[in-house]
């Protein structure tokens, strides 16, 4: 049995958001061989991962965001605040933080998982938690020095506009990380 298309739901920044990103991390990439720093292209805020998206849910779930986004009204987002999963201590993932201060990011994450789910798509993952993420770690380890220099930054506040449908291909992209294409785009309103 042929296995479906990985895929998320995301919240995509803007270029100038990503711009302001990537000049803040630069210098720092270097600093610790240990981690392995996310490239622009694949940074998002996901609202929904679907792990095996067949092709006959695709549709449905094309029509089920569609519905949702022509509902939705627009929001601002800041990049701001760090953490790390699963924690400070035995850190795999270091992350950027939101601030949402109408919580819109909620409800739509909410939204866009139930459409998925009831276009016959698992949805993986438990609570939401909005998050950047910005750099993983083969061994977990302490990290609180690198939450320290990430709770620095805070970008520009930009209003979300739509939500983007991706496909990820594991291992296609540069140095073996994934691969995103973006499948279709959701204007809101």
């Amino acid at each position: 049995m042929r296995r479906g298309t990985r895929m998320f739901l995301a919240i995509v920044p803007p270029e100038e958001v990503l711009a302001e990103l990537e000049t803040f991390l630069e210098p720092r990439v270097d600093a610790d061989p240990d981690l392995r720093w996310s490239r622009p292209e694949q940074w998002h805020l996901t609202l929904a991962f679907l792990p095996s998206v067949s092709p006959s849910s695709v549709d449905r779930i094309d029509e089920r965001l569609d519905e949702i986004a022509t509902q939705q009204e627009p929001f601002d987002l800041t990049l701001r605040g760090a953490g790390a999963f699963p924690g400070t201590a035995d850190a795999r993932v270091l992350w950027l933080g939101v601030d949402d201060p109408l919580d819109g990011l909620a409800p739509l994450a909410r939204r866009c998982r139930s459409a998925a789910n009831g276009a016959g798509t698992q949805v993986e993952g438990g609570a939401f938690r909005p998050h950047l993420t910005v750099a993983r770690l083969a061994l977990p380890r302490d990290v609180r020095r690198w939450l320290e220099v990430l709770e620095t930054f805070t970008s520009l506040t930009w209003t979300v506009t739509d939500v983007v449908l991706v496909e990820s291909h594991l291992g296609e992209g540069p140095g073996g990380r994934p691969r995103h294409v973006e499948r279709a785009r959701y204007p809101f309103g």
